[in-house]
């Protein structure tokens, strides 16, 4: 309950108060954000722990972020900084000290759709309609593997999809989520789905491919997921497992996930013996925590899908042999399970009928949409807006409970 608590602080003050969006500057430090606030280094940053510091380092430029301000003195009330979808960092005041700390974001997912006809090209036409670069990207990173654009698409084509949006504040959040989509080329329509195991398949069950890797550790268990807000059992706050753990015997074979370039070999505190790799397309696979490396791998060698490169181990900050699986995409944490592709299957039997009843229900959606083409509207803008505390005494003892 405690974070639920702390929003509502954040939509109140002692006073009149509003809300103000901003936007992280390209290149804006955190440390020259607080001087540029008037906000205390100290306290916001030398005097917080190590693992905080390090959060402060994940701010991305072009996150949207909010302050409390008083109507009456002006002053900073509170503040809440966008980490990644799940996790926020929130500064706030406390008689007359502020105070950090990281907190879920409060958030609710919409099932939205759109459709349209197509006069340029799917990615502008979506981007000119919407006004959202998320949108567009989404679509078109559906339909990358299978579908030639350039060369395929004609004035008058039509497209719709069907997707989950996260909302923070009353407004957009964070990368939309296609669950289905059909686009029409030359009178074909071409459709994708987003299935119960998290994959994209195409209308005949098939498997749609994405960025292909394999499985780094064969015949391993998951022993911890991909998530982005977990509350530590023992330090006491919420922290981001950015990757996959896979357990395994210590000196089991890891696989390069995918053919590419390792940039990074070598020894971590956090995560111990560890290997990097760059991919194709902005991505990048990491491998922690190995007992020792492969013979011969070292920083600026090739190595190829499904090549050794290292063995399971125990080395850094770890409990027992595994390998913590991480993937990146220009510098940005995504989950591997969602991506990462063992092979390019096709449903058969009891999966293949669950698949055909959730498509049934998706495609009465899309061939409405495709035909009628409702009006679209663009995302709002972020407005200012007021507050008001209507009990002093509420907020005191809400803050002494912190």
């Amino acid at each position: 309950m405690k974070f639920f608590i702390l929003f509502s602080l954040f939509l109140m003050s002692l006073f009149a108060s509003h809300v103000e969006e901003y936007t992280w500057k390209n290149g804006q430090a955190y440390l020259a954000f607080l001087k540029e606030k008037g906000l205390s280094q100290k306290e916001l940053y030398h005097d917080i722990d190590k693992e905080d510091k390090k959060l402060t380092e994940e701010i991305r430029s072009g996150v949207h972020y909010q302050e409390l301000v008083s109507d009456e003195t002006k002053a900073l009330e509170q503040l809440l900084i966008p980490l990644n979808d799940e996790l926020q960092i929130h500064i706030y005041k406390v008689k007359d000290k502020y105070r950090f700390e990281t907190i879920p974001i409060i958030s609710t997912n919409k099932l939205e759709s759109l459709a349209l006809s197509i006069n340029v090209s799917p990615y502008y036409d979506i981007l000119k309609k919407t006004g959202s670069n998320k949108l567009a990207s989404m679509f078109m990173q559906g339909y990358k593997n299978s579908l030639n654009f350039k060369n395929d698409v004609q004035k008058g084509d039509r497209l719709a999809m069907i997707y989950e949006q996260k909302y923070r504040l009353g407004h957009p959040f964070s990368m939309p989520v296609l669950q289905a989509s059909v686009i029409e080329l030359n009178r074909k329509k071409h459709f994708i789905y987003l299935n119960k195991d998290q994959r994209y398949y195409d209308e005949r069950g098939k498997q749609v491919e994405g960025f292909l890797l394999g499985r780094p550790v064969r015949n391993a268990r998951i022993t911890s997921r991909f998530t982005r807000k977990r509350w530590h059992p023992i330090l006491h706050k919420y922290r981001a497992h950015l990757g996959v753990d896979y357990g395994a015997r210590r000196g089991t074979p890891i696989y390069a996930a995918g053919s590419g370039r390792i940039i990074f070999a070598g020894y971590t505190r956090g995560y111990g013996n560890l290997i990097k790799i760059r991919h194709k397309d902005g991505y990048m696979t990491l491998y922690a925590h190995q007992k020792k490396f492969r013979r011969g791998i070292r920083r600026g060698k090739h190595v190829k899908k499904g090549q050794v490169i290292g063995y399971v181990g125990s080395t850094g900050l770890s409990t027992g042999p595994h390998l913590h699986f991480g993937l990146y995409k220009h510098g940005r944490a995504i989950n591997p399970l969602r991506v990462v592709q063992v092979t390019v299957k096709k449903l058969h039997g009891k999966k293949l009928r669950e698949f055909q009843e959730l498509k049934k229900n998706y495609d009465e959606q899309l061939l409405s949409l495709i035909k009628e083409l409702p009006p679209i509207e663009k995302s709002k803008q972020f407005q200012r807006v007021c507050y008001l505390n209507p009990s002093k005494e509420k907020e005191d003892d809400k803050s002494s409970n912190h």
